[in-house]
């Protein structure tokens, strides 16, 4: 038997990566992510599990976004049990995810029963805190550059990915062939994080696509941030700006800092209001503290994450004293494609107000509000309800900590080129961007693999 490949998920999408890798002997799942943005996909997280899903030897993490490891109680509430190999920095932050996450959809389906906005009767959530507690107790670390036996006749090695802390592509090498998988790359100009490390030689690559038809515009980019705060604070608004909980917080406010130290903005204050954001940021200054290996060497010992003026927003009272802001201020709010969380009381409060600015700095998938007010919808619905858009609405793409196309071929294409690459996790313009551009540059198999596709390597 040869080892073979199937797409349970990220295969013509950006959400639900789940990579079952089957050899001889083993059966492993790299990445175990959560289906978000479009109602069809989300349904998906409510599909049984297939049999070939609960009879595996162990679960890969690449990094603890949940796209990538929010699926992992639901494995856990069908009665799996087997260890759940991940890097330290992740091993650190899934907890933190999964947890909210749990806590998130427990508090989504009480509010949906008391305003009577969903058609399920009752509506429940996915899963709830047991089951996350159960899934954090099943994870092992397993350092960079380390190689482990994982299942009978398979092992694994992580190497940096540099696109949010702990994160990692995974080789796996069973019955003689080679696996790489990319999980989601990191940009070598990423403010806090050293850059991928290069790809090993392989049969099989899975390559991620997020931005494979998008090229990032660094040039100015710290100049149009400070201009929309300066723009925003003159007409007396405020800045809302919707980010992902892990790294892409710590990002941005590694930017104000330094533009508030060149007094290039004024010393607005600063809010922080997720308690997930909250608990990530004492990882990553962990991270600087104790010298981790992906930290930039010159931030090694040192604290980047602290604007003037900075305020962690810790109750759900403080949250809402900020929803209407007595003074220009800005208020960096989770989840980073408002599909839940905090954000949504201040995306209700702020969006009418045309002195107000949404600022989208992240990938915003299909189907997310993110995605809506990038695209320029002039309505959202919120908790059952349409809110009207008067605010303005801008969008940063240089902050995103994703690797663009020219930097995804980069780093694919150092080294000995693989049999086959399989492009994954982009929506299908994407994913078929990069996929065309290996063939026609550089004479690749290049394919962009069908959903449930199975494949031998």
């Amino acid at each position: 038997m040869a080892v073979a490949l199937t797409f349970h998920g990220g295969a013509g999408t950006v959400t639900g990566s789940k990579y079952l890798v089957e050899s001889p002997g083993s059966r492993v799942l790299v990445d175990c992510g959560l289906f978000q943005g479009l109602a069809d996909l989300r349904r998906r997280n409510w599909v049984p599990l297939p049999r070939s899903l609960t009879e595996l030897d162990a679960v890969v993490i690449t990094h603890a976004h949940l796209d990538h490891c929010g699926y992992l109680p639901v494995l856990v509430r069908s009665g799996w049990r087997g260890p759940v190999y991940a890097t330290p920095g992740t091993a650190a932050l899934v907890p933190i995810v999964l947890e909210d996450s749990a806590h998130l959809m427990t508090e989504e389906a009480a509010h949906a029963n008391k305003y009577g906005w969903s058609k399920h009767r009752p509506a429940l959530p996915l899963y709830d805190a047991k089951d996350a507690r159960k899934a954090i107790g099943l994870l092992q670390e397993l350092e960079y550059g380390a190689e482990t036996m994982v299942a009978k006749d398979m092992t694994l090695r992580f190497g940096q990915a540099g696109h949010i802390l702990g994160s990692a592509w995974a080789h796996l090498r069973s019955d003689g062939r080679d696996v790489v998988f990319s999980g989601d790359l990191g940009r070598p100009a990423h403010s806090l994080l050293r850059p991928p490390s290069p790809r090993p030689s392989c049969d099989a690559l899975v390559l991620e696509s997020t931005y494979g038809s998008r090229v990032h515009h660094d040039t100015g980019a710290m100049d149009r941030l400070g201009e929309v705060i300066k723009r925003t604070a003159k007409r007396g608004g405020s800045v809302l700006i919707p980010a992902f909980a892990v790294d892409r917080t710590e990002v941005v406010l590694t930017a104000l800092a330094k533009l508030m130290r060149s007094h290039t903005i004024p010393d607005l204050p600063v809010y922080v209001d997720s308690p997930m954001a909250l608990a990530a940021l004492r990882v990553y200054r962990e991270a600087f503290r104790d010298r981790w290996p992906e930290i930039r060497p010159e931030l090694a010992g040192h604290d980047p994450l602290a604007p003037r003026s900075l305020t962690e927003l810790r109750t759900v009272e403080e949250s809402m004293r900020v929803n209407a802001p007595r003074m220009p201020s800005i208020i960096i709010s989770a989840s980073g494609m408002a599909s839940g969380g905090r954000v949504l009381h201040h995306l209700e409060h702020m969006l009418p107000d045309h002195r107000h600015t949404v600022l989208i700095v992240g990938y915003a998938a299909a189907g997310t509000r993110a995605r809506g007010l990038a695209n320029g919808a002039r309505q959202i619905k919120i908790h059952g309800r349409y809110t009207t858009v008067r605010a303005d609405v801008v969008q940063l793409d240089a902050f995103s900590a994703h690797a663009d196309a020219d930097e995804l071929l980069r780093w694919a294409t150092t080294g000995t080129p693989p049999k086959t690459t399989y492009l994954v996790h982009g929506e299908p313009e994407g994913a078929e961007a990069v996929a065309e551009r290996l063939r026609t540059e550089h004479d690749w198999q290049a394919v962009v693999p069908r959903d449930r596709e199975r494949v031998l390597i």
